[in-house]
């Protein structure tokens, strides 16, 4: 069969909410823009930057802008890119100020010896190169509870979140505004993926989910295809479903029999959900999640952009 390229396919998390037209109306826009970089023959990788970039400036997203932020009011955020030709990659964990993590993410691999950087380090390294800072934030809307105040002791934040664990909450509300990311097979025949995220709702400070996780929440290879994960980071984590997707196509499964394959065990094995971006070398996709709604799109050769909210 002969490969169908380019194509590109951008998520903005999978969750409870439903997509919002603004949500969809920067995704279509990010997908047309990523179509136009592709055809003029520009690399996966740095399409799928570009992608990632537009949905982190956006403040639409749990990432870049629009990150959530820890229990002590902090907002700390987590990237990661790959290209699949050499198996390159790239990752920030935990890093503050800047609008552009997945920016960070590359830098990281293409300037040092490492894959991942991590905290303060992380954040002094995007400012070695001059990343855009992102505004002070603004207050959030509405009370904030004393509990999660950003003066408020350890102790307290870990009881609040233990008690959050045992009802429940944490699932419900780790299912909203959700991580971003895409997939590309540019050209040349290169597979690329990408994912930001700013975590989830309740979460301690330092906690750092499946997206800066290499074989988690992202994995690239030419001989296997693309993965881009979204949904519960810890879940994600537990069945390293990026690499076991790409393991299940590199064996010639589909995308979509991966994609379910793998989806369920996350769900009937940990009670996990998630969503996933799947991507062939041949230019084959699937876009599938456990949640009730995911975020995303795709866009071909004939450059014309599907959106969807949900995907059966």
């Amino acid at each position: 069969m002969k490969p169908s390229r380019p194509i590109l396919l951008i998520h903005g998390g999978a969750g409870r909410r439903a997509m919002t037209v603004a949500q969809a109306a920067c995704v279509e826009a990010a997908l047309a823009e990523g179509h136009r970089l592709l055809m003029a023959g520009t690399p996966a990788l740095s399409v799928v930057e570009e992608a990632i970039r537009l949905l982190e400036e956006s403040g639409l997203f749990n990432a870049g802008q629009g990150s959530n932020r820890q229990l002590d009011g902090v907002r700390r955020m987590d990237a990661s890119i790959m290209e699949g030709r050499d198996l390159r990659a790239g990752a920030v964990a935990s890093i503050e100020g800047i609008v552009h993590p997945i920016t960070a993410a590359r830098l990281v691999m293409e300037k040092t010896a490492h894959v991942l950087l991590v905290g303060q380090s992380a954040s002094r390294f995007a400012d070695y190169f001059g990343l855009e800072r992102a505004p002070r934030a603004k207050k959030t809307a509405g009370p904030r509870p004393k509990e999660l105040r950003p003066r408020a002791g350890l102790g307290r934040t870990l009881r609040l979140h233990q008690a959050i664990m045992q009802t429940g909450r944490l699932r419900a509300r780790s299912l909203g505004k959700e991580t971003v990311g895409a997939v590309a097979l540019d050209l040349a025949g290169t597979v690329a993926a990408g994912a930001s995220t700013g975590g989830v709702d309740v979460m301690l400070p330092g906690r750092v989910g499946d997206t800066p996780l290499i074989g988690c929440g992202v994995y690239a290879d030419n001989e296997a295809g693309a993965v881009s994960m979204t949904g519960l980071g810890e879940s994600i984590i537990r069945v390293a479903v990026a690499k076991e997707i790409s393991d299940l196509l590199a064996s010639g499964w589909s995308p979509l029999r991966s994609a379910n394959r793998v989806l369920r065990k996350v769900v009937e094995r940990i009670h996990g959900a998630a969503g996933v971006l799947v991507l062939s070398p041949d230019g084959r996709f699937a876009i599938r999640h456990s949640t009730p709604n995911m975020v995303a799109g795709v866009i071909g050769r004939d450059g014309r952009p599907q959106v969807k909210g949900r995907f059966a």
